[in-house]
């Protein structure tokens, strides 16, 4: 856990050659955005704008130099703006660097520094091909210059949907040749693309769009992999989208790179950026016009991390922000704000006194943060706690916050509860002594608890195996981050099975239900294995499926928030989730799965049908509904819809399917069928014999089936019954009816003989109920003899 440290000053500009002059620069009320500090941090370059009588000029100061050996370059105004002020790494010296100065139609000029030497010209050039190309943004990646060109049609009444696409990205490498340090051939990375602005990274080139870009083009960022060729399409509402390798030139092109992603990208909402900055950890800094500091990694995937204060931002406030280690270092309005990015902590706010600060690199000192003012450098150094035992501050809020949600949830008061309130209250003791246990326990290894109260040392006996799992964790989250990537996927199962399992034995609310959703999409096979793993799903010996899982475990995995309670917003329950992994990896588990939930649901719900899993929709609707959304239907899905339908039991399913085998003309699985669930109940072997029954009627598909059906017949249903059903199914012929077909498709009275001689020889209902009455010795009664 780290802290700042007391803000001190490192220079006054006395070490540098013509610090005088610097200071007096800096007091004229220059851009801090046009100030630069070589990589070595002995230089410092500043870029002084045209003031009459003054040329524009860029000026750089030695630390610990001589006299004589700075830099001065002015150009007279009708030369277009300087762009760039950019350090270029050297392809043969490690440690070595040169100075590229770049203009906005292209014109450059290479400059290297010589020790008792002073800047030397090692090249000019031409970035641009044509006269009339500017470019629009630049940034520097290792030995390499990146840049937005902007290539104006040669018609000058060209469509505006094709001027809006005049655009290309470019690179160039510096390479060493005969004559020293040169920039190497062009490199095409992008054409015929909207204007970008390029941010680099020590491994990336982030493209993100200007707010002059098309509406379309403005949902989305790009992200450049120039050592696998691969550009990447991301976006902050959507995370990772398409990734597409280049592998020549005619693939380079932006609207083919979009081709495929067109639909997807059009729903989403245009991004939301007023200052975008590159950390030194490879990621991409975006603050949003309200005050939301968000990270972009590389993958594509995007992380919260801080909310500054103040409101929405105008768009002329400028926002600072610079990464040191892991703090996140952001100068807005006259304050600086030192976050950690791990945590999204707010570590120290401090009101500066300067009214214009830049950050300077600080080689070799990545806990620390230098800040170039009118007076001098300033340093912020950071310190570790004393108590290293202890645990962070910012789990023991974390226990106070989820407090808060708890106890609000369950409260009848309309006042809102918070953190203060809860610490000060005293009415409820539960997160003030778990946050007391954390802080005496949690780190201490092989130590006993000092300090804590006897409930509290109890307690603590009795939440050890919790604690030890909880750090388990903690150490498995430390061995995904540091593992190599051979060992990753085994840990990352690890870990998703871990907090799968934890959430499962929690509250199944709405955002663990989200939380659940992001697991099984961003690993998806690692949260089928965890779903076996928690449900202890196995087949035995006979080929069944079966599954040991606790009553509680079902009642979440069975409830939940609904699709009703959670909303639109692409988040399912927990039940369609399952479903989903059972189709993509063990499709032929899924009937079977269904029809244990089914037999878990009396297990789970105590409580009435109409509050449990099936009073609301029946399960295998449910399940039926996650086959619905698959893109591509095929034989198997139709397979699987039946057993879907069979595996429920319920009639109007059974009947459904029978309707469905039927349409399908799959006969022999129609007998098979009927003759099974027939048994189920009365009612529902009638309805199938019916079926069956107007089927025989209108074709002879069902002839060679006639010897199993016939014993389906139900006992109620008589000879006129029959005949009726018969007479009402059978098909209409346009022509006039003759006695003798030659076609043979039509009925005949001998193939209903049977049926008809088995419901005439049954005997009827009603007989069997007056059978005992019927069959009296003698009827009527013998009179009885007279007496005279």
């Amino acid at each position: 856990m780290k802290r700042a440290g007391m803000l001190r000053q490192v220079s006054d500009f006395s070490d540098f050659s013509r610090g005088h002059w610097l200071q007096e620069l800096l007091c004229q009320g220059e851009e801090p955005g046009r100030v630069q500090a070589s990589p070595d941090g002995q230089h410092l370059l500043l870029l002084q704008e045209s003031r009459p009588p003054l040329l524009p000029r860029v000026l750089a100061f030695q630390r610990h130099g001589i006299a004589g050996a700075d830099l001065e370059r002015n150009w007279q105004p009708p030369q277009p703006a300087l762009l760039g002020l950019l350090f270029l790494q050297s392809p043969v010296t490690f440690g070595s660097w040169v100075l590229a100065l770049v203009w906005e139609h292209g014109h450059t000029e290479v400059w290297h520094f010589v020790v008792a030497v002073g800047w030397q010209l090692l090249q000019t050039l031409e970035l641009c091909q044509g006269a009339r190309a500017r470019i629009v943004s630049v940034c520097s990646q290792g030995a390499s210059l990146v840049w937005c060109e902007e290539r104006p049609p040669l018609d000058a009444h060209s469509d505006m949907s094709k001027c809006a696409f005049r655009f290309c990205v470019c690179s160039r490498a510096l390479e060493a040749g005969e004559q020293g340090m040169q920039l190497g051939t062009v490199r095409i990375v992008l054409h015929n693309s909207p204007e970008y602005q390029v941010l680099a990274s020590p491994q990336h080139i982030f493209l993100v769009p200007t707010a002059s870009s098309f509406a379309t083009t403005s949902k989305f960022l790009l992200i450049w992999h120039p050592e696998e060729a691969k550009l990447t399409i991301t976006a902050p509402s959507a995370g990772f989208i398409h990734s597409k390798v280049l592998h020549s030139s005619s693939e380079s092109d932006f609207r083919k790179l979009l081709l495929g992603s067109v639909g997807l990208l059009s729903g989403l909402a245009p991004l939301d950026i007023h200052t975008s900055a590159v950390s030194n950890s490879g990621g991409l800094l975006l603050v949003s016009t309200k005050g939301a500091v968000n990270i972009v990694e590389p993958d594509g995937t995007q992380r919260h991390i801080f909310d500054l204060e103040g409101g929405p931002l105008a768009q002329r406030s400028p926002v600072q922000l610079k990464t040191f280690g892991s703090i996140l270092a952001c100068v807005l309005a006259g304050a600086l704000y030192l976050i950690d990015q791990n945590s999204g902590r707010l570590i120290e706010k401090k009101i500066l006194n300067m009214k214009d600060v830049h950050f300077l690199e600080s080689p070799g000192q990545e806990d620390g943060i230098q800040l170039l003012t009118q007076t001098g450098i300033y340093s912020f150094s950071f310190s570790k706690h004393e108590d290293s035992s202890r645990p962070e501050p910012c789990l023991v809020e974390m226990v106070f916050e989820e407090a808060c949600r708890y106890y609000q949830r369950r409260s009848l008061s309309s006042s809102k509860l918070t953190v203060e309130k809860l610490k000060k209250g005293g009415a409820f003791q539960a997160p003030v002594a778990l946050a007391a246990i954390l802080q005496h326990s949690l780190h201490q290894k092989q130590k006993p608890a000092r300090g804590l109260q006897d409930t509290y040392a109890k307690l603590l006996s009795t939440m050890s195996l919790e604690l030890q799992s909880y750090m388990s964790l903690e150490l498995l989250k430390t061995c995904v981050v540091c593992a190599p990537e051979s060992e990753v996927e085994s840990y990352c199962e690890e870990l998703v099975e871990q907090e799968v399992s934890r959430v499962l034995h929690s509250d199944m609310d709405k955002d663990n239900l989200a939380y659940l959703n992001s697991i099984f999409a961003s690993f998806p096979k690692a949260a089928w294995k965890a779903t076996r793993s928690c449900l202890q799903l196995q087949q035995n010996g006979d080929g069944l499926l079966i599954a040991r899982a606790t009553p509680e475990v079902w009642k979440k995995v069975l409830g939940g928030p609904q699709q009703e309670e959670v909303g639109q917003n692409g988040v399912v329950p927990l039940f369609e989730l399952i479903c989903a992994s059972f189709l993509r990896f063990k499709p032929k588990w899924l009937p079977s799965f269904v029809e244990l939930t089914q037999q878990y649901v009396s297990i789970s719900w105590t409580f009435s049908s109409k509050e449990g899993a099936e009073g609301r929709v029946p399960l295998y609707k449910r399940a039926l509904g996650v086959l619905a959304k698959k893109n591509k239907c095929n034989e198997a899905d139709n397979e699987m819809e039946l057993e879907l339908l069979l595996c429920s039991k319920r009639p109007k399913a059974v009947l459904q399917a029978l309707h469905l085998l039927i349409h399908l003309k799959r006969w022999q699985r129609v007998v098979e069928v009927a003759e099974k669930f027939s048994k189920l109940s009365p009612l529902l072997n009638k309805e199938i014999f019916t079926t069956l029954l107007a089927e025989f009627a209108q074709h002879r598909e069902l002839d060679p089936y006639l010897d199993t059906l016939w014993p389906l017949c139900p006992a109620e249903l008589t000879a006129s019954d029959i005949l009726s059903v018969v007479l009402q199914h059978l098909p209409r012929s346009q022509e006039d009816p003759v006695p003798f077909s030659s076609e043979g498709n039509q009925l005949t009275v001998g193939l209903l003989k049977p049926l008809l001689q088995r419901a005439v020889q049954r005997p009827c209902v009603q007989d069997e109920m007056y059978s005992d009455a019927l069959q009296s010795p003698t009827f009527p009664p013998p009179t009885p003899p007279r007496e005279h």
